[in-house]
């Protein structure tokens, strides 16, 4: 008995339903494949990553019937307190309980038992695929998903599991549809950029232009033949 060949059809394939698959059938898997290749993984330490204060933040001194000390007050690039009382204090670098800690000590020359309320705020540009892209500013307790609600929430086109996080040089891709509670609650941080990335649409981020291609090819071809 004769053995039976399978021959390459037209489209690439073979003939007699078995045999190798399609040549375009293994590119597609790769593209497919590759399609979160770019995207930034998340480390432990991203979590972790200390509130501190930082050149450029401003932070919110509230003493109770002592407006003179009260105030909005920006960090210097020495890192301490644009107040002319307070600029003896060191901020940079230290957590906002800490500098309270010192505020706190700093005023009893002046007020019995001072009462103080300290906050923390940072400037940071959310942009990307928002209604409302700007440099916000947000206490150091916000979280990045309601960084992005003020920032009016994605666009149609914007994606909810795709919010990337520039911090500390490097970026961060988050899913805030997971259900982990540690993105949910991720906080912002000194320094912090938020992007919301453009929804993938695959006809028309792939197939459209692939095919406004081809029929462009076609025109230019015609002109020869």
């Amino acid at each position: 008995m004769a053995e039976r060949v399978n021959r390459p059809d037209r489209h690439g394939g073979y003939e007699g339903g078995v045999g190798r698959s399609p040549s375009w059938l293994a590119p597609l898997l790769l593209f497919l494949l590759l399609l979160p290749a770019g995207l930034a993984g998340q480390s432990s330490g991203f979590y972790d990553v200390p509130a501190v204060l930082q050149p450029g933040d401003v932070l919110h001194v509230q003493v109770w019937r002592q407006s003179e000390f009260s105030g909005d007050f920006e960090v210097t690039v020495e890192g301490r307190i644009s107040h002319p009382l307070y600029r003896q204090i060191e901020v940079a670098g230290r957590e906002v309980e800490e500098v309270e800690e010192d505020i706190t000590e700093f005023l009893r020359q002046f007020v019995e038992q001072p009462s103080i309320v300290v906050e923390g705020r940072v400037r940071v540009p959310v942009g990307g695929e928002v209604r409302q892209p700007d440099i916000y500013d947000l206490r150091l307790d916000t979280s990045v998903a309601r960084a992005v609600a003020m920032a009016g929430g994605p666009t149609d086109r914007g994606a909810w599991d795709d919010v990337r996080i520039r911090r500390n040089g490097q970026e961060y891709r988050l899913d805030l549809t997971d259900p982990d509670t540690r993105l949910r609650e991720l906080e912002v941080r000194s320094g912090d950029e938020i992007v919301v990335e453009r929804r993938t649409d695959m006809f028309r981020d792939y197939i459209a232009p692939s095919a406004s291609i081809v029929g462009a090819a076609a025109a230019v071809l015609r002109l020869f033949f």
